[in-house]
């Protein structure tokens, strides 16, 4: 027959994994988990003016402000206020929205279009430092060119506006990537 264990031991035992766990914790406390750990620390809110529009469809700088208030709330640690004095501010433009044809059924009519959307971007900080660069092309323009495609076939029941709302909440999705620390 075996012999049992105390009560004591198994209490000191206990107590021990405790202090060691507890340990882990502290140990493991200056790292940040999810996706918060991707984007700048220093900052909590984020003005987004309502963007400025180019062209001749009226509503895109409305919808492109409400999209990328969006992904900002959902994506990232940050605010979106309506405050002028946020910590930071990301100001946006739509330059450019266009349709092209890409195919023609044998009557000429239209069976697929792009419906594309150019923005120009820029994100800085309340003192005016930029805290968005293009690091794949760096230029000495203050702004970044954001461009997106979206097919459509209006056979197939698709429209324009549907083609076009998807464009912006990708423009929206690619801008706030471009908000993450860089490595």
């Amino acid at each position: 027959m075996s012999p049992r264990p105390r009560r004591g031991n198994t209490t000191a035992l206990l107590s021990l994994f405790a202090i060691i766990f507890a340990g882990c914790l502290v140990g493991c406390a200056p790292y940040q988990l999810g996706s918060a750990s991707l984007f700048p620390q220093n900052i909590r809110t984020v003005h987004v003016p309502i963007i400025r529009n180019a062209t001749f469809c009226e509503d895109l700088g409305v919808r492109l402000t409400e999209a990328l208030t969006k992904e900002i709330e959902l994506r990232t640690p940050y605010k979106v206020t309506a405050d002028p004095l946020a910590d930071t501010v990301l100001r946006c433009e739509v330059i450019d929205e266009t349709k092209r044809v890409l195919t023609e059924n044998d009557a000429d009519y239209v069976r697929a279009l792009d419906a594309a959307v150019q923005v120009r971007a820029s994100w800085s900080d309340r003192h005016g430092r930029l805290l968005m660069k293009n690091s794949i092309v760096p230029t000495d323009d203050l702004t970044i060119l954001f461009s997106q495609d979206e097919r459509f076939v209006p056979e197939a029941g698709q429209s324009i506006d549907t083609a076009t709302q998807k464009a912006l909440e990708d423009l929206a999705d690619r801008i706030v990537s471009q908000m993450e620390a860089r490595w």
